[in-house]
């Protein structure tokens, strides 16, 4: 056995049952060592693909995340998904072929790559350690949630490695929360009048402990972004926390007296600039990671510990806090963007994004998972497209990059294969990452592809137009993205109005044997509601 051989196999065996890549020389034999091993291999076309793949597999089915790539090159244009992955802190292996001679073509400085996105750098070095090297990365991967990049040296891959039983990894025990900082917490929720909870991605595990406390001190429930889904059907969840809140939501945790934000990052985007946490209000985080804590803005309270395990340990006096049978009311009729009226701004040949949206959330089946990619566009399917629970939603957004949501919905589509996956991306974003329709065709996915296609880059056109400056740079000739589609092998409709939603219908009443692709034709008469507070001050 070689040592490529052997490290594939490694990964194999400690539970690593999807890789995504790009093959080449550099990777050929790693490869297929994990596939030996009993991983599935999916291959993308392009390695940026395939590592936004691997990431929101790893996001949608909390299994470690794997990527393989060809040295330089192949390392070189998954960076990008690399850099979102890092920031979201995904537990994820780059296998990366290494050129080591600096006269190859394919020399790169691959350690100063990986770290200067955030990645953690390990590196083969012997064949009698290089089992050792990979049980050290994934254990970094799993228990310091890091996206690592584990380089394979070329001279190094065809050394012959001695065979061996693998250890498996420990399972990752938690530091145990402070007693004093937990009873400080458990102080805060009792005092609190109005409390209101934000779980973020570090909390999609733990549900029933944050609601059966929310039960008991009359919290509302609100989610990050990234956790969109964790209270999907609590009568008392506010939706998503941020720029995509609704009108009520917005008013109700900017009136709150107490917010915890656990496993939530509590950053710009999930707060409104700060906008949405009132200024005498009492903030408090819970996080596995001291560092976390305070990191955008300052926190009354830090606490350093499993979400699931600080929620169990609370011991707070029941009651009914901010909750009441007005409320709920309220919640129920207006809680979702969907139920605020609105003066439908269609046009003769352009459909409101807004219609869109609501007539798609009517059509498609509730048990669904959405990929969302980035773009002016992307609040609408966001807010006003329903999920069954975290695992239904897949929002790839740390590193704020267009052209990442087909490849999102890829990975989060065979992560939850029992699911209709629905890509959302905007025409930029769409055609940026298009070459991966031939993997959704080819992997036969029974996906839906809405594309909201406005003719151009959304966020700037709206963002540089208002003060008069020329948008030719960012303003395109209408594409005939069904046709598009229709080339990739997908069942394809154009929609300019919410009657073409029609051959939607059809398509789900049909046999599903080809993915659809939706162009839908979307006016670009105004700026989503949240685009303003996202450039604010940018």
């Amino acid at each position: 056995m070689t040592v490529a051989d052997a490290v594939g196999r490694a990964l194999a065996d400690l539970g690593a049952d999807h890789v995504f890549g790009v093959v080449g020389s550099g990777n050929f034999h790693v490869t297929n060592g994990l596939i030996a091993g009993g991983a599935r291999y999916v291959a993308a076309r392009h390695e940026g693909g395939a590592a936004t793949m691997a990431d929101a597999y790893a996001r949608t089915s909390g299994k470690l995340g794997v990527l393989s790539v060809h040295q330089g090159c192949g390392l070189t244009n998954a960076m990008t998904g690399i850099a979102e992955a890092a920031k979201s802190r995904t537990p994820m292996i780059v296998l990366a072929a290494e050129a080591t001679s600096s006269r190859s073509n394919f020399f790169v400085d691959q350690t100063a790559l990986a770290t200067s996105v955030g990645a953690v750098a390990e590196r083969v070095t012997s064949a009698s350690s290089a089992v050792d090297t990979v049980v050290r990365a994934v254990r970094r991967a799993t228990h310091e949630r890091r996206t690592v990049v584990l380089n394979l040296p070329l001279d190094q891959q065809t050394e012959p490695a001695p065979v061996g039983s693998i250890d498996p990894v420990p399972t990752y025990l938690p530091p145990t929360p402070d007693p004093s900082a937990v009873e400080a917490l458990a102080a805060a929720i009792t005092k609190a009048r109005r409390p209101v909870f934000v779980a973020g991605r570090g909390a999609r595990h733990a549900r029933a402990e944050l609601e059966r406390l929310a039960e008991r001190c009359g919290a509302l429930l609100a989610t990050s972004a990234v956790a969109n889904g964790l209270f999907a059907g609590n009568p008392w969840s506010l939706g998503i926390s941020g720029g995509f809140s609704g009108p009520l939501a917005a008013e109700l945790i900017a009136d709150a007296d107490l917010v915890v934000g656990w496993g939530c990052a509590l950053n710009m985007w999930t707060t409104r600039h700060g906008t949405l946490i009132g200024p005498e209000a009492t903030v408090v985080q819970v996080d596995l990671d001291a560092d976390a804590l305070g990191a955008h803005r300052p926190v009354d309270l830090g606490v350093v510990g499993d979400v699931r395990a600080v929620a169990a340990a609370l011991r707070v006096e029941e009651s009914p806090g901010y909750r009441s049978s007005g409320l709920a009311s309220r919640i129920a009729r207006s809680g979702r963007w969907r139920d605020v009226p609105y003066r439908d701004e269609s046009e003769v040949d352009r459909i409101d994004p807004r219609t869109l949206s609501i007539g798609l959330d009517d059509l498609l089946p509730a048990d669904r998972v959405i990929g969302v990619d980035s773009g002016n566009f992307m609040g609408y399917p966001s807010a006003y497209l329903s999920v069954p629970d975290e695992r239904g939603f897949c929002f790839t957004q740390a590193f704020q990059s267009i052209g990442l949501g087909l490849a999102t919905t890829i990975g989060a589509a065979l992560a939850e294969p029992d699911r209709l996956p629905v890509a959302a991306l905007g025409d930029g974003g769409g055609l940026m990452g298009i070459a991966e329709l031939e993997t959704v065709v080819r992997l036969d996915l029974p996906m839906v592809v809405v594309i909201y296609n406005d003719s151009g880059y959304g966020a700037e056109f709206h963002h540089f137009g208002p003060a008069g400056h020329p948008l030719d740079t960012v303003r395109f000739p209408d594409t005939d993205l069904a046709a598009v589609g229709r080339g990739f092998g997908c069942t394809a409709l154009t929609v300019r109005r919410r009657a073409d939603l029609a051959g939607l219908t059809q398509w789900l009443n049909g046999p599903r044997d080809t993915p659809l692709l939706i162009d839908a034709k979307v006016t670009a008469r105004r700026a989503s509601w949240w685009l303003e507070e996202a450039f604010r001050g940018h």
